[in-house]
């Protein structure tokens, strides 16, 4: 197996930890616990889990002093803002509004890979993400458009584009040190960095959260968010933007709500309908538009 083909399983599997993801974080938030709480367990934990992971097997590359820059940026970036907007907007929003950020972080993406990094649009990454964006838009507006959230459905889906933008910051950011240092060692450092303001800005909430109500679905979903779409998630990412670009990994997200549509069918019994079979067919072509070499 080449290095890309693990890269495309890695990127696939990510976004399947993040795209089915938002079930579980709508599972225990905000009636288990507030949104930033769930932040700060989620940040924490991963936190320590890395830094234990250092401690059984220690890694001797050092980071020079001006990377450190770099990594903080992406802690800022992908951890604090990404993690704190992004559930705050699943919290207030439908499950179907939650996945407008998956339609705005591989055009986010690749721009910015292009202004930053230099990464060359060519006519195949165009019309991939056109593609893209016409079945993750068909496989989102062809749901339950009755599921609301309140008056507070705009603020969520708000905090969710900034959410999207946030992480698309940090793909573009975390690209220049990925060649130069073992992606968990990064990880390491860049939770730590997040750690030191997702903890002070969820400590009061963190008072708030009912542990007595949390049934074993509940601490499922909440292990789930921490291990899966976090832990684990994060390095299988990290791992993709090192082969693959990252404009090539960002338009793997448009996997994101095929992976969320069919967990909806699993755990919610929704039915796979044409325009759900077709938007699939659109998110696939132009997955494999935007990675498409000319030999």
């Amino acid at each position: 197996m080449t290095d890309k083909q693990k890269a495309i399983i890695a990127v696939l599997l990510g976004n399947f930890f993040f795209g089915t993801s938002v079930i579980a974080v709508k599972h225990i938030t905000p009636s288990l616990m507030p949104p930033i709480a769930l932040t700060a367990v989620r940040v924490v934990s991963t936190t320590i889990l890395f830094w234990l992971m250092y401690a059984v097997r220690p890694v001797k590359t050092g980071i020079v002093a001006k990377d450190y820059r770099l990594l903080f940026l992406c802690a800022i970036a992908g951890i604090v803002m990404n993690q704190t907007f992004s559930i705050r907007g699943m919290s207030l929003t439908s499950p179907i509004h939650a996945s407008l950020l998956i339609l705005t972080t591989p055009i986010t993406i690749t721009l910015l890979a292009a202004w930053v990094l230099r990464e060359k649009l060519t006519r195949f990454k165009l019309m991939g993400l056109a593609l893209g964006v016409c079945g993750g838009a068909l496989l989102v507006f062809s749901r339950d458009l009755s599921d609301k959230a309140g008056g507070q459905q705009l603020l969520g889906d708000l905090f969710a584009i900034m959410g999207a933008i946030s992480y698309s910051l940090y793909v573009v950011f975390i690209r220049p040190v990925m060649p130069k240092y073992k992606a968990a060692h990064i990880l390491q450092w860049v939770f730590l960095f997040g750690c030191l303001f997702s903890l002070p800005l969820g400590w009061n909430a963190l008072k708030e959260v009912q542990w007595q109500a949390f049934d074993a679905l509940s601490w499922f979903s909440l292990v789930y968010v921490v291990l899966g779409a976090t832990f684990i998630a994060y390095q299988l990412m990290n791992y993709s933007i090192n082969k693959l670009g990252a404009s090539g990994t960002g338009a793997f997200i448009y996997t994101q709500p095929f992976f969320a549509t069919m967990a909806s069918m699993i755990l919610l019994n929704e039915s796979l309908s044409l325009p759900k079979i077709l938007a699939a067919a659109l998110i696939m072509g132009g997955v494999f538009l935007t990675n498409y070499r000319r030999k």
